[in-house]
């Protein structure tokens, strides 16, 4: 990042926030700041669970129930513990914030249209792409990746929708007895890792990384969530991967495929991966691939 980036976002975050109204107490012409008209939207009309809504907004969690005793108050809310779990708290709107939460999204929806008004149609074309790009940009900003234990409930989550996948689209469907899938204990350190993606702490996605004693290290389990494509977690993981990788001095890294997933053979190839002769007997895979990365400290000679 140069100078020049780093002023222009802020130049864009203060126009944003000026033009929407979010420097005001009363947002939206009602009596309660952006927060509190945030937070209304996003318990909705099924409620939520407590400790998530602040999760999902990356709030404090003394900020949230300041608001939320504020909303109260107002009897826009009723927060009571889960039955069964005393210690779980949930949210949900009453008669009056349903209809505070109705009057905001039409106020939200005029405020929209005051955006484009002034503008001629190319312009308002133009606007709303770029805006669907920012939001797209700012989502996979978003993404974070974290070294999880196999067995923990979001990396179980990710490999069972991961071998559903699988199922559906491989013609011979997918058997995770009969592939050449590693056990947890092969990516745990110091044998190996795994990644579990997360946007707005809910899973998106995941890839292991096999770290054999003398052997090349292995990409194993890399998936993403439908939800999650066209972020770039794709090669955000290819990019990690090849570091740590790198990191514990391997100069190969390999991985294989089947002919069905063409995206990932694209991605494979782009992010120079080349095709090799098969290195394993994996009964799925009809492409295998193999990259050479620079061991930590060390630098391939230019050819």
């Amino acid at each position: 990042m140069d100078e020049t980036q780093i002023q222009q976002v802020r130049r864009f975050n203060r126009t944003v926030t000026q033009r929407v109204g979010v420097l005001h107490d009363h947002y939206l012409g009602r009596d309660r700041p952006v927060g509190e008209a945030r937070l209304l939207w996003e318990i909705g009309g099924h409620g939520q669970d407590v400790r998530r809504l602040r999760e999902r907004l990356g709030l404090d969690s003394g900020y949230v129930s300041r608001l939320l005793r504020s909303l109260e108050d107002d009897g826009l809310v009723v927060v009571e513990p889960v039955p069964g779990d005393r210690r779980v708290r949930s949210v949900r709107l009453t008669e009056a914030g349903r209809a505070e939460h109705a009057l905001l999204d039409a106020r939200s929806d005029e405020l929209a249209g005051s955006l484009l008004e002034p503008l001629n149609a190319g312009q308002r074309a133009r606007l709303v792409a770029a805006m669907a790009e920012a939001e797209r940009l700012l989502t996979a900003a978003t993404v974070t990746l974290d070294v999880v234990d196999p067995a923990h409930p979001d990396a179980e989550s990710c490999l069972r929708h991961y071998f559903e996948e699988l199922a559906e689209r491989f013609e011979t469907g997918f058997d995770p007895a009969r592939s050449l899938l590693p056990d947890a204990g092969e990516l745990r350190p110091p044998r190996g890792l795994f990644l579990v993606a997360r946007l707005h702490v809910e899973p998106v996605g995941c890839a292991g990384l096999k770290l054999p004693a003398g052997a090349p290290a292995e990409i194993k389990r890399m998936w993403v969530a439908p939800r999650a494509r066209g972020l770039g977690l794709g090669r955000r993981f290819l990019a990690d991967l090849e570091a740590r990788a790198a990191e514990h001095g391997r100069e190969v890294l390999r991985l294989d495929t089947n002919k069905t997933l063409s995206a990932a053979i694209g991605l494979y190839h782009s992010a120079g991966f080349e095709e090799v002769p098969a290195f394993n007997d994996e009964p799925y895979a009809h492409h295998w691939f193999e990259k050479r990365v620079a061991a930590a400290g060390r630098a391939f000679p230019c050819t």
